[in-house]
């Protein structure tokens, strides 16, 4: 897989139509459930609130987060029929925080996009985790890790692949 992405989220196609997202730190409990984007821009006071929900509880540091990451997670959500928020189990990760992972995890890349904000490990009550991969891969947006044995799936904002 690879070359431009095809997908648009309905949200993008209706341009007029709020875009919500919830949200909840499954390692600090703070949440977002609220309007990301209205009237055709981003909400700055809720993306600065979803940095906030997606910081690096290890060592209390933010990181603006890619708003494409938000669009992705909107669309996928619609996907999949989903209710309950999205249980964030990594967002935004510091380099050093990133480095120590990486060191003890073969799972951990090296130069993560968790560092720039543009990637996020997530799970939703409700959807099984095979489900939640599909819908996420047939988006071809970006990213797709499947970790079944940490009950979780990486989406992110770089090129398209999967693994």
């Amino acid at each position: 897989m690879g070359g431009a992405s095809l997908w648009v989220p309905n949200s993008a196609r209706a341009a007029t139509s709020p875009r919500q997202i919830a949200l909840v730190n499954t390692h600090t409990g703070d949440t977002f459930n609220d309007v990301y984007w209205a009237q055709d821009a981003y909400v700055p006071g809720a993306l600065d609130a979803i940095k906030h929900v997606m910081r690096d509880h290890r060592c209390n540091e933010t990181h603006d987060i890619d708003p494409r990451l938000l669009d992705e997670l909107h669309a996928l959500k619609s996907l999949v029929g989903a209710s309950a928020p999205y249980q964030i189990i990594s967002g935004y990760r510091s380099p050093a925080t990133n480095a120590t992972l990486h060191a003890n995890s073969d799972g951990v890349a090296a130069h993560s996009l968790h560092m720039e904000g543009r990637a996020i490990d997530i799970r939703v009550q409700g959807i099984d985790l095979p489900r939640l991969r599909d819908a996420a891969l047939s988006m071809c947006a970006g990213g797709v890790g499947y970790y079944e044995a940490s009950d979780f799936i990486h989406v992110d904002t770089g090129r398209v692949r999967r693994w």
